[in-house]
Parts: C-alpha cells; structure tokens; sequence
C-alpha cells in the first residue's frame, strides 16, 4: 500500500512539471539567415511568463558569438491578460564583417533559477561576387582631395574682416572724443548782406529790363512790384516796416526823417499804386517810366553813402561745449561700438576657424 501511494505522488509531480515549463515560451528568430558582408541582421528573443516570477534574460558584452558583433539592443515590455503575464522581448541589432556561416546557440533564460533554452539560429554570410568579365575591378583607397578655396568660401570672412575694421576705427574716433572732453569750435564764414540801396537798384533795373510790362495791360503787376522794391528799400535804410504799412503810414513814419518835399514824388507814386489796384487805374507808359526814374532818384537822393558796396565774407569763431546729453550720446556709442566690435571679431574667428578645420 505505502508503495502504491509514493508511486502515484511520483506520477502527479511528473505530470506537474511539463504544465509549470508551459507556463514559460522562449522563442527566438532571426529576419534572414542570408546576410552580405556588413549587412546587419535583427535576432529576436521573446520570452513570455507570468508576471510574479523572476525573469533573468542572457547578457552579452560585445557579440553574440565570435564574429557577430552586436550593434544595438532594442528592449520591449508588455503585460498581458490583466497584468497577469509578461512579455518581454530583446531585440538584436547585429552584423559581421567575415564570411562564415555562424551557429547561434540557443539562448539561456533564467526563469526562477530554472534555465529555459530557445532555438538554435544562424546566419550565413557571403562577401560580394565580382563578375571579372564585365571589367569591374578592386579599388584601393582613395587620397584626400585638397579642395581649393573659392570667393564663396572666403567672402563672409572678407565681410566680417571689413567691418571689424570699420567698427573698430570708429570705436577708436569716438573713444578719443569722449576722452577730450574738449569743446567743438567752428569757424564759420558769414557774408554781410548788400546795402539795401544796391538790392533795390537792381530789383528796378530787373523792372526796367523787362518788357513785358511795354506790350501787355498790366499796370496792377506793374505797380505791384515797383512798389515793393520801394517799400523793402525804405525797410532796409531807415529801419521802418514799410512793406506791413498803408501808404499814409509810410509817410508819417517817413516825415519823421525826411521833409515833406523830398517824400513828394514816392507819396504820388504809392497814391497812384493804390489807385491802380483798387480803383482799376491805367496810367500811360510814359507816366510808369517817370515813375520807375522817381524810385531811383529817391534811391539815389536817400542810400547811405558809407556803406560797403562789396562787403567780404567775415569769419567768425563759434565755441560750442559739450553738453551733458553730448555726453551721454558719446557714451553710448563707445559702449555699442565695443560690443560690435568684439562681436565681429568672434563672428571672424569663428568664421576662420570652420574655414581651415
């Protein structure tokens, strides 16, 4: 009886052991035995077991076996059935660079302790076939080839160069001027005007010469013009606003300085303007040429006789000091011309270095 019973506990525990390895799949498969020299495979190793148990998968340093170096290891985990089991998969990114026909051993998992073993695999490699026939050939290596320098290459190091240069003077120009701190002097040149006698002579001999005023109806253009010569000659010579005046303001202002019977022939000559301009007169051409010679003798009779009739340019020296704004300006362009200049010169060593490297 004692003998029966410890042979059916043998049986069960036997049969116990095929339904606990069913529980864990090792499986392991490579994309193409057939491989080129070079050319890289992918072996896959996949392993699935439930989730509560320790899973050790095999490691490799370099290569899997002698002469298949390993390039990449792609690693994916996933649980399935609720979490329940777990699947992982190692995938091996390899390649050979000798022609043999390489035998994978299987590959050891660890699942709690118990090693579980997958497929053997291998991987055939070939080297390319050179047809001598169609003249191809082998090829040593090639010399380096020394590629000249083009304009292309060299012209933003030319373009930094330039403006380094052009920063870094007006750096230096600006610096100094700040440094001085010394006032700006100017020498400028004025021209004293003309005396107003010599101005109002030729706006009347410009009158004189011109003839359209002998062929046309125009006595108001005329008279118009005539009388502003006048009034800027009275304005310049004897300091009276005589082109903002009425003609019984001129006079007044006139008899001031004048007597009544030198100002006769201007005061009859600026009542007929205003008549010719408001009550539409048209006097005859020999009264416009007598009135045109009393604007020049009254000219002639009153200018200054000790003015300058060619006056020289008269140099004048204008000392300008710097403000505080000046200075602040000065400042700021120092500061903004250093950081420009500095940074062309790193864009230029840069550029340089990249050139040559």
């Amino acid at each position: 009886m004692r003998r029966s019973f410890l042979y059916i506990c043998s049986l069960l525990l036997l049969l116990c052991l095929p339904l606990q390895a069913q529980n864990v799949v090792v499986n392991a498969e490579i994309d193409s035995v057939q491989r080129l020299i070079g050319e890289q495979a992918r072996i896959k190793l996949k392993v699935s077991c439930d989730a509560d148990r320790k899973l050790q998968m095999p490691l490799f340093s370099q290569s899997i076996v002698d002469g298949v170096e390993i390039v990449e290891v792609l690693k994916d985990t996933q649980r399935i059935n609720d979490g329940k089991r777990l699947s992982l998969t190692y995938e091996y990114v390899v390649t050979s660079f000798d022609t043999a026909l390489y035998v994978i051993p299987p590959f050891v998992v660890l699942v709690d302790s118990v090693p579980y073993y997958s497929d053997e695999l291998a991987m055939d490699v070939s080297t390319y076939m050179i047809e001598q026939d169609k003249g191809e050939q082998i090829f040593g290596p090639k010399d380096i080839w020394q590629v000249p320098l083009t304009w292309e290459d060299v012209s933003s190091s030319v373009m930094f160069l330039l403006l380094f240069i052009l920063s870094g003077a007006l750096l230096a120009w600006v610096a100094v001027r700040y440094a001085n701190n010394k006032p700006i002097i100017r020498i400028v040149k004025i021209t004293p005007p003309l005396p107003a006698h010599i101005i109002a002579l030729k706006e009347v001999e410009r009158i004189k010469s011109d003839n359209s005023w002998r062929t046309a109806d125009n006595s108001k253009e005329y008279y118009t013009v005539l009388t502003d010569a006048l009034r800027t000659y009275i304005s310049g010579r004897f300091g009276i606003n005589a082109t903002e005046m009425t003609t019984t303001e001129i006079i007044d202002n006139m008899l001031k300085i004048k007597d009544k019977e030198s100002l006769r022939s201007i005061q009859e000559l600026l009542t007929v303007a205003d008549l010719v301009k408001f009550a539409k007169l048209n006097p005859a051409m020999n009264e416009k040429d007598g009135h045109l010679e009393c604007v020049v003798d009254f000219i002639n009779g009153t200018k200054d006789t000790n003015a300058d009739e060619n006056p020289k340019p008269i140099e004048k020296r204008v000392v300008n000091k710097r403000t505080a704004k000046e200075k602040t300006a000065l400042l700021s362009a120092v500061v903004i011309l250093a950081i420009a200049t500095v940074t062309l010169l790193v864009l230029l060593i840069q550029d340089i270095y990249y050139l040559f490297s």
